[in-house]
């Protein structure tokens, strides 16, 4: 079997269709050989890329779509508008490509009746990267489209690094960025980062995953890569009624790490809003009952140590109120948690507390301080069983005046458990087509209710908060809990291989600001505690929590003041510098008012870096509060905590030379001079 395009002499080529960016950075060619089999190619300032990849598919119902096609058209056109986001790390986006349509039939003699099978590629062509979908008409037959694979390739065309997480295995999206060489890596996740030899960065995504399953990317031979689709328990990947379109596959392409970051490719490439008027989504800071169970203070389920009591959750709504946030998480407030949830899910009730919580009174003693509470849905990946009461669970906190969720479905990959058409239930992936449908699904039933939605243990960001805003958060990487009880914890460059990964996917709940820097039985955070107040600027939620316990922030009011203070939505960001897996550097503007926030992290080395002003206004003085690593920081030892709080007065013309401590960070916020 040949799993990968046999490449034909240049002269048995033929170019069918080209087309460059808007400002000519990069370009695609698509050919058809001899057999009729239909590739594609990128060049960047006119060197390759992306060689020679494969298009097509594989079918359970047809003969594959792969080889005997022609061209039956193409065209190119220019598109060039800016939109505004309600939310998120940029208040307006520009969309600015240039798009390659092309139309090719396939007219094979293995069908009796000669039908003509028609595709359409689509590609769009922006400055810093390009995406691609395919387009399938309704079919002759009337028959659906059963998908068992799709043949798509991206094959690198210099040698490369990947960082990139394993696709397919038990903890999902939560495993530990790798880095390898690219020939060496296995099946991945995306985004899937790469560096080339000449130290061109791309990242592999894709955007607008809807109705379809997620696609994992698999290493076929030396570094060619091949879409692989997330495998279905019922039947093929992907069954579908044409017409339709498939998700596109990104690439994001830049001269480094840091271009990667600021480009929109993903959000440009979903629809526009669907909601309307989403003014009831609040982007916000939290806090919550959360961290006290990780450290095992407390438990989800009701008892003598039961965490989500009323009277504990009066105190972090007294606590939300006298520091500013706007929402209290209660986790455990209702009945289901004593039996072994995380496999199986199906004792849950969504609408019944436990006796000692008090939830239309908690909401509304939460409201008169100011503070919502903050809904939680934990369905111990039960699909079945949380679609039943999904929708009393949504209308029961409408009623209250709770108007976000963060949602759960804690298990093991290939065990979440969907109903099945004759009744009963059957077990499948969570990024499969009908997991991806679920997701969907709870978002815009939610959407109903006006309320937004946090998804822990969620298929991947896809860029679909554009199309349904009140899509606030996920998580999909390994957070913060993994230092309270992981073996081992996150490791000490963490934070700086999520930023140019996982998290050029979308926003990240990864529940940042432990000042305390420890988790249960004493194990100890590879950070110092100026980077905890740096991920706040730097892994970006536009709903982020403040996941300490207040006593923690009694014992060091001065580094909490810049949790307090630190928004989570911006009218601009800018990654100002970075390298995947050392440091990063990024500044973000506040959308409420003149401020700047900057966040600078390392890995396990110390190193100063330089870091020009000029986003700030020119001609305006700013007040530098600085949040920074001591001398003697060091998250290796108890330094960790020498934290050093300054001001200085700045400009748009100075540079800060930002020193990192080994394992540090430094948060500044930039107010003008009044």
């Amino acid at each position: 079997m040949f799993s990968s395009y046999i490449a034909m002499p240049a002269w048995a080529q033929q170019i069918v269709a080209t087309a460059a960016s808007p400002g000519n950075v990069l370009s695609v060619e698509v050919q058809i050989d001899p057999m009729g089999k239909l590739a594609y190619d990128v060049k960047r300032k006119g060197k390759e890329v992306i060689g020679l990849s494969r298009l097509g598919f594989n079918l359970a119902n047809a003969p594959k779509l792969d080889g005997n096609f022609k061209l039956v058209n193409k065209g190119v056109s220019d598109h060039d508008d800016t939109w505004e986001q309600p939310w998120g790390e940029r208040r307006y986006v520009r969309n600015h490509y240039r798009e390659l349509r092309v139309e090719v039939a396939q007219d094979t003699a293995e069908q009796s009746k000669r039908l003509k099978r028609g595709l359409s590629i689509v590609f769009r062509i922006y400055d810093d990267g390009v995406g691609f979908r395919y387009e399938f008409p309704a079919q002759p037959d009337g028959r659906d489209v059963a998908i068992t694979d799709e043949l798509t390739e991206f094959a690198v065309a210099q040698p490369a690094t990947a960082w990139w997480i394993p696709a397919g295995e038990l903890p999902g999206l939560e495993e530990l960025v790798q880095k390898a060489p690219l020939k060496e890596i296995g099946t991945a996740n995306s985004p899937l980062t790469v560096r080339l030899e000449d130290g061109t960065h791309i990242a592999f995504h894709e955007a607008a995953l809807v109705d379809y399953a997620s696609m994992w990317i698999r290493k076929v031979e030396g570094q060619k890569l091949r879409a692989q689709l997330a495998p279905s328990a019922t039947g093929p990947s992907v069954v579908r009624k044409g017409p339709f379109t498939t998700p596109w596959r990104t690439m994001r392409i830049a001269d480094d790490a840091a271009g990667l970051y600021m480009s929109d490719l993903e959000l440009n490439l979903n629809e526009p809003n669907k909601l309307g008027d989403v003014s009831w989504v609040k982007p916000s800071k939290f806090v919550g009952v959360w961290w006290g169970m990780h450290l095992q203070q407390t438990t989800w389920n009701a008892g003598p140590k039961h965490g989500a009591t009323t009277a504990n959750t009066e105190r972090y709504i007294d606590f939300a109120a006298q520091n500013g946030f706007r929402g209290v998480l209660v986790e455990g407030w209702n009945k289901g948690w004593e039996s072994d949830w995380g496999h199986g899910g199906a004792d849950f009730s969504f609408t019944q507390a436990y006796p000692d919580f008090d939830l239309p009174a908690l909401s509304k003693y939460a409201q008169q301080k100011g503070v919502r509470l903050i809904g939680h849905h934990e369905t111990g990946g039960n699909v079945a069983a949380y679609e039943k009461q999904m929708d009393a669970a949504y209308k029961l906190y409408a009623q209250l005046g709770v108007d976000s969720v963060k949602s759960g479905y804690v298990h093991e990959a290939g065990t979440m458990q969907f109903p099945s058409a004759g009744g009963g239930i059957h077990y499948g992936n969570y990024d499969s087509q009908e997991g991806v449908r679920h997701f969907v699904k709870a978002v815009t039933e939610a959407a109903r209710y006006r309320i937004a939605v946090d998804t822990h243990e969620p298929v991947k960001d896809t860029g679909l908060r554009r199309t349904y805003p009140n899509w606030l958060s996920r998580e999909g990487a390994r957070g913060v809990e993994y230092n309270a009880w992981g073996n081992p914890v996150n490791p000490v460059d963490h934070e700086v291989k999520l930023v140019f990964t996982r998290m050029l996917s979308g926003p990240m709940d990864y529940t940042p600001g432990v000042l305390s820097l420890v988790g249960a039985d004493n194990k100890v955070f590879n950070s110092t505690q100026a980077k905890q107040l740096a991920n706040f600027v730097v892994i970006y939620s536009p709903i982020a929590m403040a996941a300490d316990i207040p006593e923690n922030y009694a014992k060091y009011p001065a580094a909490f003041k810049f949790i307090r203070d630190v928004p989570t939505d911006w009218a601009d960001t800018r990654v100002l510098n970075g390298a995947v897996g050392e440091y990063v550097t990024i500044a973000r503007k506040d959308r409420k008012s003149d401020d700047w926030y900057l966040g600078a992290v390392t890995d396990g080395q110390a190193r100063t870096v330089s870091v020009p002003l000029a986003f700030l206004d020119p001609g305006k003085q700013y007040v530098a509060e600085i949040y920074r690593d001591g001398d003697a920081a060091d998250y290796r030892n108890a330094h960790r905590f020498d934290l050093v709080i300054e001001k200085k007065t700045v400009t748009a013309k100075d540079a800060l030379q930002v020193r990192l401590a080994p394992g540090g960070g430094q948060a500044i916020r930039f107010s003008p001079q009044k």
